[in-house]
Formats: C-alpha cells, sequence, structure tokens
C-alpha cells in the first residue's frame, strides 16, 4: 500500500506546500491553508473514450445557434449590460454592495419573466418567504408564474428545481448556500466553489439560466475564490452610493456581448426604475453662471452622457494644502494642477486647498474629462465664471498640450443636443493656456449678453 503523502493547500488560491502556514505565501490570505494528505499513486494512463452521436466534434459553421439566442428580461438597461438579454443555459452573477439593490432588481427581473408566461423559480437564502413576499407587494412584482422558495441546502434547492421545472432560477445568494458535499461553513472557498460548480452543471445540461448573487469583500471585490469569476459565463456589477438614488450596473465579464455598456436605475420607494436618458442626472444648472464649474461628456460604452464638474479653490491654513476629490481620479487631478501651475500661468495653486467633485454621483475615469477639470479648477482659480452653454473635452498632457479624445462625435452631437452651443476641445484650442482664455472669453461675452439684454 502507498504510504500517505502529507501536504498543505491553501483553498483561495490552490498555493501547495509541505508544512502548515497561517498565512498563504501566494495570495496572503490568513486561515486559508488546509491539510490535504493524499495517497501517493502511480501514474495512470488513460484510455480514449468512445464518442458517438452529437458529442461527435462538428465543423463550427454547422452549430446551430438558434437554442442560444438572447432571451430579453423585459428590463432595457439590463437587457444592455447583458447584450441584448439572457442566453439559456447562460450562468450570471451579480455582485454589489450590500443594500444596494442587488434583491430588488432581480426580482423585478424576475416580475417582468414571469409576466411573460415564463416559470421563474426565485431562491432567498437570506431571508423567509415572507419577507421576499412584502417586498414584491411593495414593488408590484407579484405573478403567479413566480415561485419562492427559501432554502440553504444546496440538494434541497436542486430538488425544488426538479419540483417546479423552471425557465429561470435565480439564487440569493451564493455565499449562504451549503452542499454536504463539502466541508466547511456556507461562505468557505470550498463551499463557493462546490455550489457554483454544480449549480453550473445543471445550467449547462438543463439548457437553464441562472443568476447569482455574490456578497463583496471590504476592498469591494467578490467575496469566495476567484475560481467563481471564471466559471460563471457574465459578471456584472451593481455600483451606487447608498446615500443617493442613482445605481449602476456594469459588466466585468460577459461572453456574449461588449463589456462597454453600463445600466442606470434609480431607486425609488417602489422599487427600481430605470434611466434610459440620463443627461439630465449629473447637471445642476441655474439661471446664474458660478465659477469653478464645467460640463463634460462622459462615454459610457455607446452612451455618451453630459456630466458637470465643480471646483473650489481656497487659501490654505494648513502647511500642506488640502487636495479632496469625489467622482475623479485624486492622482490625476494632482496632474493637472502641476499643468496648470506650471503651463497655464496660474501660479500660488501649491499653496490652496483645492476641492474636486462631480454632480450625481458619477464617476469619471477615462481622460477626456481632463479638460473640464482643469477648467473648473481654472474658474475657480480666478473666480471667473465659464458660460453656461460651454462645453469642454480633452485629454491634457504634461506638456500642457490639448490631445484629441475618442468619439469626438458622439459627445459633440450629445452636447448639441442638450443644448451646448460653446464646444472647447483640441480642435478649438491647442495648449491648456489658450483654453483657459477660451473658457474665461466665453463666461465675459455671456455675461456682456446678459446686461444687453438688460439694459
Amino acid at each position: 500500500m502507498a504510504r500517505p503523502v502529507s501536504s498543505f493547500r491553501c483553498t483561495d488560491c490552490g498555493w501547495t506546500t509541505l508544512k502548515w502556514a497561517g498565512r498563504c505565501a501566494e495570495c496572503h490570505e490568513w486561515g486559508t491553508v488546509v491539510d490535504t494528505t493524499e495517497k501517493a499513486s502511480a501514474a495512470r494512463s488513460l484510455k480514449p473514450a468512445a464518442i458517438s452521436g452529437a458529442g461527435v466534434a462538428r465543423p463550427i459553421t454547422h452549430v446551430d445557434t438558434t437554442a442560444v439566442s438572447h432571451w430579453p428580461t423585459g428590463i432595457a438597461e439590463f437587457d444592455r449590460v447583458l447584450g441584448g438579454g439572457i442566453v439559456p443555459g447562460s450562468v450570471i452573477l451579480l455582485s454589489g454592495e450590500p443594500g444596494v439593490g442587488k434583491s430588488t432588481l432581480l426580482l423585478e427581473v424576475a416580475s417582468k419573466a414571469a409576466a411573460a408566461k415564463s416559470r421563474v423559480l426565485y431562491v432567498s437564502a437570506e431571508e423567509s418567504v415572507s419577507q421576499v413576499r412584502l417586498r414584491a407587494e411593495r414593488t408590484g412584482a407579484l405573478q403567479p408564474e413566480l415561485f419562492i422558495a427559501a432554502e440553504t441546502d444546496l440538494a434541497t434547492i436542486l430538488g425544488q428545481i426538479d419540483a417546479v421545472k423552471p425557465n429561470l432560477v435565480i439564487v440569493d445568494s451564493v455565499q449562504t448556500v451549503a452542499s454536504s458535499n463539502s466541508d466547511g461553513l456556507a461562505g468557505q472557498p470550498s463551499q463557493v466553489r462546490e455550489v457554483a460548480s454544480t449549480l453550473i452543471r445543471v445550467a449547462k445540461d438543463r439548457n437553464l439560466p441562472i443568476l447569482l448573487v455574490g456578497h463583496v469583500t471590504k476592498d469591494g471585490s467578490i467575496a469566495g475564490p476567484r475560481l467563481l469569476e471564471h466559471l460563471v459565463d457574465v459578471v456584472c456589477q451593481f455600483e451606487g452610493d447608498r446615500q443617493t438614488a442613482l445605481r449602476f450596473v456594469r459588466a466585468l465579464k460577459n461572453r456574449f456581448g461588449s463589456t462597454d455598456e453600463v445600466g442606470c436605475f434609480e431607486m425609488t420607494g417602489d422599487g427600481i426604475a430605470e434611466v434610459p436618458d440620463p443627461s439630465g442626472l449629473f447637471l445642476s444648472r441655474g439661471a446664474v453662471a458660478v465659477s469653478g464649474t464645467c460640463v463634460t461628456v462622459a462615454l459610457e460604452g455607446r452612451r455618451a452622457m453630459p456630466v458637470e464638474v465643480q471646483a473650489l479653490v481656497i487659501k490654505s491654513q494648513a502647511p500642506n494644502p488640502r487636495r479632496v476629490t469625489n467622482g475623479v481620479d485624486s492622482s490625476r487631478v494632482a496632474m493637472l494642477l502641476a499643468v496648470l501651475e506650471r503651463r497655464a500661468g496660474l501660479e500660488g495653486l501649491g499653496g490652496m486647498d483645492v476641492y474636486v467633485s462631480t454632480v450625481g454621483g458619477i464617476r469619471l475615469t477615462e481622460p477626456a474629462a481632463d479638460l473640464a477639470i482643469a477648467l473648473a479648477i481654472a474658474s475657480a482659480c480666478k473666480d471667473l465664471p465659464i458660460a453656461q452653454n460651454a462645453v469642454a473635452f480633452g485629454e491634457i498632457s504634461l506638456a500642457g498640450e490639448v490631445r484629441p479624445v475618442s468619439a469626438a462625435k458622439l459627445r459633440a452631437a450629445e452636447a448639441a443636443r442638450l443644448g451646448f452651443s460653446t464646444r472647447i476641445d483640441a480642435s478649438a484650442t491647442g495648449s491648456i493656456g489658450a483654453a483657459v482664455a477660451l473658457a474665461i472669453k466665453t463666461g465675459f461675452s455671456a455675461r456682456e449678453a446678459e446686461l444687453d439684454a438688460v439694459f
């Protein structure tokens, strides 16, 4: 008989060692190294298996795709992120912060599917059936074809699938379901791996779409092993500040579509509502122009959205001036401050407290917002407002150049649709100094027009 070989393995990343360690040397997680004593066995060669029928490989041009076409959920913003809808047999993972509205969104998806005469099984492993019923009454999601079960055992969930025979399954959430085939408590990496693998196998064998809810850790990543994101077909992230009503759904991984799209939703007292045209959500236009504000056009997938950037510059009372940002990258703002002081002649910014924020809670990550951020800071520093009909987008280099950005025609068309007639970009100006001068000039022209109208 072969002598047992003692080895230890990390349940999170798979790192192996001959000695036990409290912390994994690969992923640096604590308490994930467990003893996996295996019997050493001689290498055996596998015999080729007989293949017949539908299992025989065939040319890719002969594969029928009618059975895997997208199935619309009835929620256009969610379908936009998924690439047109849910694909039969696919497994979709939706993650997000606690209380952001994941369960509310999926209950709405279940209601829309049940209203279309599709049988839906909603498995709640966190709430009771009565609690889900109360939320469904509040959001208007009561449908006769929507079946609800409160289960935390994987075998019982599989039995529910056999009994109900649904067309769509929603499991809320995968971290609270446990399998008797795996040791440990629910939520541990081994349990999450076993539950996800079993549900994915059921989805592929029965051509049954399954939506999974995933928890997140303190740093915002999906809880559990990284293998979970590799196994599923689509990974969606539900974003939004709990203090505001605006929510975004982004696709981090999508085997059936693009990952550039974003879905906009708004949390209301009656549930979650779509925002098909979010153009006015990120603007705070008043009757009088205010210094320190500038509008840009951000691109989310193929959707152009105008966003207002606000800046405040005041004299610092501390030895180290403060740099506070909200919705923009702090390192990018620090670079733009240096360019403004060196290339645009705005002296004294190094001793000022600078606050930069976006309206509506949206986050700007693309370089096209550089010019709007710089102009908002310059407007606040000079205390001279920019014209309300002006929009700016462009990337700023360290040399002070304003570079063109992608999809400039799409951004310009959206700005013109909303009434922004003055455009400040790389085609209008070539340097940051000229852009600042042009922006301030538009503000003077607007004030002169207002005076002419009064007198």
